[in-house]
């Protein structure tokens, strides 16, 4: 294993000189194929099940030094659907199918042959093709490793400093939080917005902002891990993106974690950089597609809540509604005690645990909108939302998510209700903060219109 990953650093390079001279290349660094470990082994902290270690083979390919830019698209795509604005800013909320639009359009401008041919929700790729492309979720790990097998690319806990996060919370503060001596990382600043790209030090690949400021959009659809499929299968519901974004924890950047959302979500931390270069020959197809979901039924708002902030909202939300209600309630009840119930969450959620909860839905299937929510515990959902979605068919039914938070907005918890709810469509969530203040009816107000 040791001389497998001697192998890969050695095979790994760039070479600036080499991207200078080839037209259209002079952004992009050349990073040579080979075998590596792709996901995180068991022993890594905070990591997830879909990671599995397996190893994993990709072909020599160019990819951006940077993430794409709010200048760089709007000047083709003559639209701008970010959030934070700025020209050198990374472009964001943008759907996977824009950001492969975007792809084609630069092809044609600079005179090379588009990669995709989009036929609705199928996109077929054709790997001849010269043009501009997203890179793979292999290539893209492969890349942001840049030969390390550590959980970041740095060889050592990723800091404020070295990246754009959700600084509050480096590396293993979870189980650090009261005592934080044994941190290799401290807490740093949090920016709460996206910086202007390369504005830290690259990896060893001179690739800029692989962890955080914006997570980017990767080819393939979300699945387990096969091995024998190097681009991911041919069709699912949930396209990948990688690398976490500036409102994320850094347990969500490291580089083997995997964010899945529906191609047509926009999304204000997830954006994309580009990748040229063909993977082999022929033509990949495939098909993200979007469960039939029934709207205008019979709706249901499910709640968990511990401070009483979520609870609020789902009343709010009911009285603006008149839906029925129901508490997602574990057993046993998590501590009334602030410190240990912090203690208990990230227990929970470094465990994967499924709490047994107290009451159940009898007539669930009579609803067609679930209207779903929880406060964001540690940038994730808690774990009692994850034995709620696991207890029932989602199957064509419509998950509405509103949480409360503290700063982080929804974190990763929409990317882990995609995942235990494959089946499902999800529509544009409501972050609150926390009890949302005197502005919380005219913004759920606001929420309901918009998904009506």
């Amino acid at each position: 294993m040791r001389a497998l990953m001697i192998l890969a650093v050695l095979m790994i390079t760039a070479s600036c000189a080499c991207a200078d001279s080839v037209r259209g290349y002079s952004d992009f660094v050349l990073v040579k194929g080979g075998k590596f470990m792709m996901g995180s082994p068991e022993s890594e902290n905070w990591r997830s099940s879909d990671e599995t270690q397996h190893e994993a083979t990709v072909g020599d390919f160019w990819i951006a030094r940077y993430e794409v830019t709010q200048s760089e698209y709007s000047e083709l795509m003559h639209d701008n659907p970010s959030t934070f604005r700025g020209d050198r800013l990374p472009v964001e909320n943008v759907t996977w199918l824009e950001a492969v639009r975007f792809c084609n359009a630069k092809s044609e401008a600079e005179g090379l042959t588009p990669v995709y041919r989009i036929e609705g929700a199928k996109v077929t790729w054709d790997m001849s093709a010269d043009g501009y492309r997203l890179p793979t979720e292999a290539e893209w790990e492969y890349a942001c490793r840049a030969g390390t097998t550590t959980p970041f690319n740095l060889e050592h806990s990723i800091g404020a400093d070295e990246a754009n996060f959700y600084g509050h919370y480096p590396y293993e503060i979870e189980e650090n939080y009261f005592s934080q001596q044994k941190l290799s990382t401290k807490p740093g600043i949090y920016r709460g917005e996206t910086v202007e790209v390369g504005s830290f030090t690259p990896n060893k690949l001179g690739l800029y902002d692989m962890h955080g400021n914006v997570g980017e959009w990767c080819w393939d659809i979300y699945a387990e891990y096969d091995s024998s499929l190097p681009t991911g299968p041919e069709s699912g519901t949930r396209r990948v993106n990688r690398g976490g974004g500036w409102n994320d924890f850094a347990k969500n950047m490291r580089s083997a974690y995997r964010a899945a959302a529906p191609q047509e979500r926009r999304l204000y931390n997830v954006g994309f950089r580009l990748a040229r270069g063909a993977v082999g020959t022929g033509v990949v197809a495939s098909e993200a597609v979007q469960e039939e979901s029934r709207k205008g039924g019979k709706v249901l708002i499910a709640y968990f809540t511990w401070s009483g902030n979520t609870q609020g909202i789902a009343y709010e939300i009911q009285k603006q509604t008149g839906a029925d209600i129901f508490e997602i309630v574990p057993e046993p009840a998590y501590s009334e005690s602030y410190n240990t119930v912090l203690r208990e969450a990230q227990r929970d959620q470094r465990r994967q645990a499924r709490p047994k909860l107290r009451k159940h839905i009898a007539n669930f299937a009579d609803y067609d909108v679930i209207m779903l929510g929880y406060p964001n515990w540690w940038a994730s959902i808690p774990m009692p939302i994850a034995s709620f979605l696991e207890e029932y068919d989602f199957t064509g039914k419509t998950i509405m998510p509103f949480c409360s938070h503290g700063g982080g907005r929804f974190g990763q918890t929409l990317t882990a209700i995609a995942k235990l709810a494959p089946k499902a469509h999800i529509a544009e969530g409501l972050s609150v903060h926390y009890s949302g203040g005197g502005r919380l009816k005219e913004d759920i107000a606001k929420w309901l219109a918009a998904e009506k």
